[in-house]
């Protein structure tokens, strides 16, 4: 009888080298990834039924992010309403007021700061007052030079704006700094309202995006059963029976992320010429912002990650469920 060691060696002589066993693990996953793409086409109408599904439910989220983008573009940016005014003593001279105005750009949590003089002022005054006539009476100015804040963008929450308001307003030279703090609450309020709204939207639609891809490997499951149960009777592991299963998945989402990236672009083609008229009415040139590149291939790349993980979740429960008589 053979010793332990014996067998121990032939079995290590029968082995196939460590390259050959690698090669013939990625031509497995080639042809697996292959093969998913090639079941997508024996069945084209359902496929695209699928992939449409997918497709919707990730264009949603992201047209209310580009809904976002243009609601902020189209009012600015909305950075005006967390701008101070801060009104200086009429006795400043305009050289001690760059001055100043260098003084507080080299802040941290100053972002910009925009000098009015007076003369600017009156006549900004002059033009918006309607009082032009008895503005000519007066024999002097009587508007003070001014600034506008703007603070940094790290320091635009309502408890930092009020901190910078009160550093400015104890300057010997200031003589009033006016900041709309409930409007500037209700700023952030709405920001944070709208991101949750976002975030809720996408968090939903993934999931559903998993239970779609789901739904679909678990049909292809049952209807291959009889070819899963001839795999597992000459030895296949299940993780050798889930791969093909993982890449079908794999291509559901990632044709979806695709298809959701073609509806935003329609939408948005769609919608231009309208939003442009409408502008044209205003007296603005107005163009609508589409999502960046990089979100364009966030979108695709999690339509791939979603239909893998949906595909994985669904094969790894149901091949369990397949047992050999």
């Amino acid at each position: 009888m053979a010793s332990r060691e014996t067998v121990r060696a032939g079995a290590r002589r029968q082995r196939p080298p460590m390259t050959l066993r690698l090669q013939n693990y990625w031509l497995s996953h080639v042809q697996n990834l292959l093969g998913g793409l090639g079941r997508l086409f024996k069945q084209p109408f359902s496929s695209l039924m699928t992939i449409a599904v997918i497709g919707i439910a990730l264009a949603l989220p992201a047209g209310l992010h580009v809904l976002v983008l243009n609601g902020k573009a189209l009012s600015g940016n909305w950075e005006s309403a967390v701008d101070l005014s801060v009104y200086l003593r009429r006795d400043v001279p305009m050289d001690r007021v760059e001055t100043l105005r260098t003084e507080l750009e080299a802040r941290v949590d100053v972002a910009h700061i925009e000098v009015i003089s007076p003369l600017a002022a009156l006549e900004e005054f002059r033009e918006h007052s309607g009082f032009g006539a008895a503005l000519d009476a007066l024999e002097e100015n009587p508007l003070p030079a001014a600034m506008v804040l703007r603070p940094a963008p790290d320091s635009q929450q309502p408890v930092d704006i009020e901190a910078l308001a009160d550093a400015v307003g104890q300057l010997e030279e200031v003589e009033l700094v006016q900041l709309d703090t409930q409007w500037v609450r209700r700023f952030h309020a709405i920001l944070d309202a709208i991101r949750q709204a976002v975030l809720v939207a996408a968090i939903v639609l993934a999931a559903g995006v998993i239970i779609i891809v789901g739904n679909t490997i678990r049909l292809d499951i049952q209807n291959r059963r009889d070819e899963i149960e001839v795999t597992k009777l000459v030895g296949g592991t299940d993780r050798f029976i889930r791969r093909p299963f993982l890449y079908s998945g794999l291509w559901y989402g990632l044709a979806g992320g695709i298809f959701a990236v073609l509806l935003v672009e329609l939408a948005l083609l769609i919608m231009a010429g309208p939003v442009q008229r409408i502008a044209g009415l205003y007296g603005s040139k107005y163009e609508l912002i589409g999502p960046p590149m990089d979100a364009l291939l966030i979108m695709i790349a999690g339509g791939a990650s979603l239909g893998w993980l949906g595909s994985w979740i669904a094969a790894t429960r149901h091949l369990r469920g397949i047992e050999l008589q």
